[in-house]
């Protein structure tokens, strides 16, 4: 495990850190929380790309989660190498992701590099980009995310 002061921690990547990433950041968060255990995790978010670097999750993104009564004050910013000796787990959303952090990934790396959806009870593997989408789209990014992150939490 990663150092972090006895904290268990995970990072949550998706290509820009402003739809799905954001989402699943914050439903674990809001998660923890409610199991009075925020005060036990290292929780965040990153890009594998610098295109959004600085700027805040998408406005639908922030629509779902306020829909949803989740919390979230994420800025984006990109995943770096250190992330991968300071968290035990980085989740990315989708197969390209998995690759993108597997380029950048330090052969001394601490961290479980895995797909978030790996932990769907249902079995949705890659957790889909709704960027071009509509607002049903993030709603399915938020419900799915939901799932995998109880069951994530579960498991650790």
């Amino acid at each position: 495990m990663a150092v972090n002061n006895g904290k268990k921690s995970v990072l949550f990547v998706c290509l820009g850190n402003i739809c799905r990433s954001p989402i699943a950041e914050a439903v674990f968060t809001h998660l923890v929380k409610e199991k009075g255990q925020l005060d036990q995790w290292k929780i965040n978010s990153a890009a594998t790309i610098d295109m959004h670097v600085g700027k805040r999750a998408d406005p639908r993104a922030r629509a779902c989660l306020e829909n949803h009564s989740v919390a979230y004050g994420h800025t984006v910013r990109q995943v770096r190498e250190e992330d991968f000796l300071k968290f035990d787990y980085i989740l990315g959303m989708d197969h390209n992701n998995i690759s993108n952090l597997r380029g950048i990934q330090p052969p001394k790396a601490k961290a479980t590099v895995k797909l978030l959806g790996s932990y769907d009870p249902e079995g949705q593997e890659v957790i889909e980009d709704p960027y071009y989408g509509e607002d049903s789209d993030f709603e399915r990014v938020y419900q799915q995310c939901l799932r995998c992150c109880k069951a994530f939490l579960d498991e650790v």
